[in-house]
């Protein structure tokens, strides 16, 4: 028995941060100070805080060490590990009160929060199913295998009122129910672990935290529809989550939680990964299940939806990354407890991933209902600087701009459409009053025209000729008909794109429009930017009463834009100006300003 556990965060966020570095230099202090047998180094999933880290507690005391470096190794293992005395200059300052370490949970951005999908991230090694089962893992599995009957476990998350946490949110159970009604000789399971969204990092998080989570909940679900092999389609480009899934399932198959005959019944299951190229498509289901086919990822028109005719002709079900992660608590705690969170038509809880302009980016998790302002101003700490919040992007490209004015609309599936954006599978980006909203529908139309795979004429072509509208409003080429112009393109794209991509793309376009036309019209009409970001709106100039002649400026212009002798005020030649703002960056006197 260890009296100390140490936990660093190996997620990717501070992974990237040197967290395998300061792992490392852990145990050669721990050894050096002869404390092996008595001090236990554990590297977990992401603890959330990603703005934080890298991140370390020390159990039992709890205490929260923030943005470690691998020089405060030694000074932590000499002062805590071996003296017993924290060191209070490396504490997340919100644990301190007083002379007093608050708990983790009583701080802004955790107290908020009801962690379900996340409940084992930051708290396990994801790398030991021991850890995993001491969480009562395979619990349910071993549950549902020995006292329910397929159809029972149906009817338990059709109970709970789950719905599908990767942007449609549609029943889950129901979906189940389609597949097991199905009758064939061989039936699906498959896990969409894409999640191609900018800025959304929810369901790699689970992955490099919790993997077990998945693949127990994805045997329950082939239980339940009578399938015996599951798939999870995962991008390439997250390798620590891949690398704890194949770890995952080799423990699985060791301890004979996957394979033939669990838990000694006549039900066999059996998971393989696929790695994804990053195809953003093929988030789309029939598009992820034509790649899983080794073909080239296409949406395919439906019906026949995937539970009737999907991975190579069979019946197939397909779920994300986080509504797996629902499954096991709903067996183990009944459809009751999951349905008394959130609200009467979105149960449960939501992660979101935190970016943009606040103070706490990183992962958070609140029951359905929870207003926007709870999440960006409680738990997310505000908008730094001293801006103002102006809106939050929801669902990445499929979603839509959410205004200050929305800020107190309850979270949920039905509330975020009604105010014309979507849940998607949870990113959430802040703008503050600085973003020009007409440069961010531009952004994820970029995105949207670049992923598009080509297949139907309204996404291909559509798409493209509303990038090229959204490119001349921003260049001051644009005119009042040109909105006009969009908008009615926009609703022709989204009724008859073939598959979501295309029929959710113009959102961003359609919600900015709607809670910005103002910013619009003033790129069409005054040809000016007012948050000052479209460069070819742009105008520097020199305010004469405070310019100094230090001539800094003259100095730094690239393109020898600007003009005046030592001492007297300076001119900016807009005709030469290339709007690279290196003179506003290098005038100590606050003469550069932008127009």
């Amino acid at each position: 028995m260890y009296r100390s556990n140490v936990l660093v965060c190996g997620g990717t966020g501070c992974t990237s941060s040197n967290s395998e570095l300061i792992i490392q230099k852990l145990k050669e202090e721990i050894a050096a100070k002869g404390l092996e047998k008595e001090v236990n180094v554990i590297r977990t999933g992401c603890f959330g805080l990603c703005a934080l880290g890298p991140i370390m507690i020390v159990y039992p005391e709890g205490s929260f060490y923030s943005m470690v470096k691998v020089e405060d190794i030694p000074e932590i293992v000499e002062e805590h590990l071996l003296k017993g005395r924290i060191v209070t200059r490396l504490l997340y300052q919100e644990t301190v009160e007083q002379d007093t370490i608050k708990s983790l949970n009583h701080t802004p951005f955790y107290e908020k929060q009801k962690r379900v999908a996340l409940r084992n991230c930051g708290v396990i090694n994801p790398e030991k199913i021991d850890e995993y089962i001491a969480m009562d893992g395979y619990a349910a599995l071993g549950k549902v295998l020995t006292e329910m009957t397929p159809q029972q476990v149906i009817d338990e998350i059709k109970a709970s009122g789950l719905r599908g946490r990767g942007g449609g949110g549609f029943p889950t159970g129901l979906k189940w129910s389609f597949a097991a009604a199905n009758e064939a000789d061989q039936k699906y399971v498959g896990c969409n672990a894409d999640e191609g969204d900018p800025g959304a990092f929810m369901d790699r998080s689970v992955l490099e935290g919790d993997p077990h989570c998945v693949l127990e909940a994805m045997a329950i679900a082939g239980y339940a529809i009578g399938a015996s092999k599951g798939y999870i389609y995962v991008r390439a480009e997250y390798p620590i989550a891949v690398n704890r899934l194949r770890i995952a399932i080799d423990q699985a198959h060791e301890y004979g939680l996957l394979g033939d005959n669990i838990f000694g019944t006549d039900f066999s299951f059996d998971i393989e990964l696929r790695l994804g190229a990053g195809a953003f498509v093929c988030g789309e289901e029939t598009a992820l299940l034509t790649s899983i086919e080794g073909k080239r990822g296409e949406p395919r028109p439906r019906p026949p939806f995937p539970a009737v005719k999907g991975l190579y002709g069979k019946p197939t079900i397909l779920n994300n990354v986080e509504t797996y992660a629902n499954i096991c608590q709903i067996i183990l705690n009944g459809a009751q407890w999951f349905k008394d969170m959130g609200t009467e038509k979105s149960a449960g809880t939501k992660v979101f991933a935190l970016g943009g302009k606040i103070k706490h980016t990183g992962l958070v998790e609140v029951e359905m209902g929870t207003t926007l302002r709870e999440i960006v101003e409680e738990i997310g700490g505000g908008v730094p600087g001293g801006r103002k919040f102006k809106a939050a992007q929801t669902g990445g490209p499929s979603g839509g701009c959410i205004p200050a004015s929305h800020l107190d609309v309850p979270i949920d599936y039905d509330n975020l459409i009604a105010i014309g954006s979507m849940m998607g599978s949870g990113g959430l980006i802040v703008m503050d009053d600085t973003t020009c909203m007409v440069d961010i529908a531009k952004f994820f139309l970029e995105f949207t025209v670049d992923e598009s795979c080509g297949k139907c004429t309204p996404c291909r072509i559509g798409t493209k000729r509303l990038l090229e509208m959204l490119d001349k409003i921003t260049k001051g080429q644009g005119t009042p008909e040109m909105i006009d112009e969009m908008e009615k393109l926009c609703y022709y794209i989204k009724e008859n794109s073939l598959c979501g991509l295309g029929q959710t793309a113009p959102n961003p376009v359609l919600s900015t429009l709607h809670f910005f036309r103002d910013e619009y019209m003033a790129h069409v009409v005054e040809k000016k930017c007012p948050a000052h970001v479209c460069k070819k709106l742009l105008q520097y100039k020199i305010v004469e009463d405070k310019c100094r002649g230090c001539t800094a400026c003259s100095r730094v212009c690239p393109v020898g834009a600007i003009q005046g002798s030592v001492k007297q005020p300076h001119v900016i030649d807009p005709n030469k100006c290339i709007k690279c703002g290196a003179c506003m960056e290098k005038c100590k006197f606050n003469a550069i300003i932008k127009e």
